[in-house]
């Protein structure tokens, strides 16, 4: 794998040439004090000061009695427990929450090539919706799975020059709330051949997958031919699609193929062997 299939499947680098096909998206260039902040574990757990006063998680209680245990009093005379200045961000919060209202007022958050799935339990919905910069933040600070964009996209590159890109990005993406996990696909190709298709959700049984089969074989293999195949550079690689009750398909996401790529219920031999 090279550096430049990776980068393809960034998605300030894919959605502008797929914007048509996919979802409602806006994209924000994050500055480098943000990755900063996301990256930093030498101190507690600190939440960006919000210049508007929204909290990531809304519909906590609120106990003064207990907020009292972390307050130092002024006498204590100990200078090390001080508490460490909260962060703060004025203008990327306030260029996200114009984006986030022109996109109807819920976002779910994704950086280069990956979304904070795996911090969707923090949140007061126990899923990547939100509707602030509090949020977004609350998910990404929380996320392990970043890391990877931030630390470690290029290690499976043979040709690795660095171990992060230049730049990171966030893209803010339209939430549906009627959006339904077993009409979402991963697609996988190679040689520029549409190998293998796999339900995304792996942890459920839908019995609709079953009888629509072949149906949604058809129109997902009718996108790929006259939507993706000629348009993306790479010869491996995936894509995620959505199919609407309509039939209309939805590009959702790029990734390269192998490397941190889940194959869902394939594996990568098996999807090799389809091609041969």
């Amino acid at each position: 794998m090279q550096e430049e299939e990776v980068n393809r499947c960034q998605i300030q680098e894919w959605y502008p040439k797929f914007k048509s096909v996919s979802i409602k998206t806006l994209i924000h260039e994050l500055p480098e004090s943000f990755i900063k902040y996301l990256l930093d574990d030498s101190g507690p757990f600190l939440l960006p000061l919000s210049i508007s006063n929204e909290d990531a998680l809304p519909n906590r209680v609120h106990k003064p009695e207990e907020e009292e245990d972390y307050v130092v009093s002024e006498g204590s005379g100990d200078e090390s427990e001080q508490p460490s200045p909260a962060p703060s961000f004025p203008e990327l919060e306030l260029q996200i929450k114009k984006s986030i209202e022109s996109l109807g007022g819920a976002i779910f958050p994704k950086l280069n090539w990956s979304a904070p799935k795996d911090s969707a339990w923090i949140s007061s919905t126990g899923s990547l919706k939100c509707t602030s910069f509090s949020e977004i933040a609350l998910l990404l600070r929380s996320s392990d799975s970043l890391v990877h964009d931030l630390c470690h996209a290029y290690d499976s590159c043979n040709d690795k020059s660095s171990s992060r890109p230049s730049s990171f990005f966030l893209a803010l993406r339209k939430w549906y709330p009627s959006l339904r996990p077993e009409m979402e696909f991963r697609c996988f190709v190679h040689c520029q051949l549409l190998v293998g298709i796999s339900q995304r959700e792996v942890t459920g049984f839908y019995p609709a997958l079953l009888e629509r089969k072949n149906e949604l074989e058809v129109v997902i293999r009718e996108f790929f031919t006259d939507e993706v195949r000629m348009k993306f550079e790479s010869e491996d690689y995936t894509f995620d699609v959505y199919v609407r009750k309509d039939g209309q398909v939805k590009l959702l996401d790029f990734n390269p193929w192998g490397a941190f790529t889940l194959p869902l219920l394939f594996t990568w031999e098996e999807l090799e062997q389809n091609f041969n």
